[in-house]
């Protein structure tokens, strides 16, 4: 729900609670802040927002290994550490909202990468992000503002 405004969205594949640990398919429980918005650029034109918004590269990624010191954060490609690619073929991350999930401070192996992303047509799980029609997304852009707070119950 955003304001008094329901919409249909994909979860984690094992659901909303507690997450425990990277790569659980659990999508977190809290109260959370967009912290910025990553784009495509030449998917999306005009996008207009009171966040931050960054342009998504072809060399970017996030990376999610915590073995890594970028744990939790948009690195450069190429790595030697895993990551999960930020510019692809499908559309899924056209506009992303990072929340701030284990941000401040971060900590290894708790979770990395919580965005509000593009759906899939059938809605499929997410591997704990919460996904909503590009539409819908673009409605959302429109009303959000730096102080925004995400509520997943």
């Amino acid at each position: 729900m955003f304001n008094d405004y329901r919409l249909k969205c994909s979860i984690g594949k094992r659901g909303i609670g507690q997450k425990r640990k990277e790569g659980d398919y659990i999508t977190p429980k809290g109260l959370f802040k967009i912290k910025y918005i990553l784009y495509r650029k030449d998917r999306i034109k005009n996008l207009k927002s009171a966040i931050k918004k960054l342009v998504i590269s072809k060399k970017m990624a996030w990376c999610d290994d915590p073995k890594s010191k970028h744990y939790n954060k948009i690195v450069k490609l190429p790595t030697k550490f895993g990551f999960e690619r930020l510019f692809r073929k499908d559309n899924i991350y056209d506009i992303i909202l990072v929340l701030n999930y284990n941000m401040n401070p971060i900590k290894k192996n708790k979770g990395s990468a919580i965005f509000i992303h593009v759906a899939k047509k059938k809605y499929n799980a997410t591997k704990g992000c919460v996904a909503i029609k590009k539409i819908e997304l673009f409605k959302i852009l429109n009303d959000i503002k730096k102080n925004t707070k995400v509520k997943i119950i």
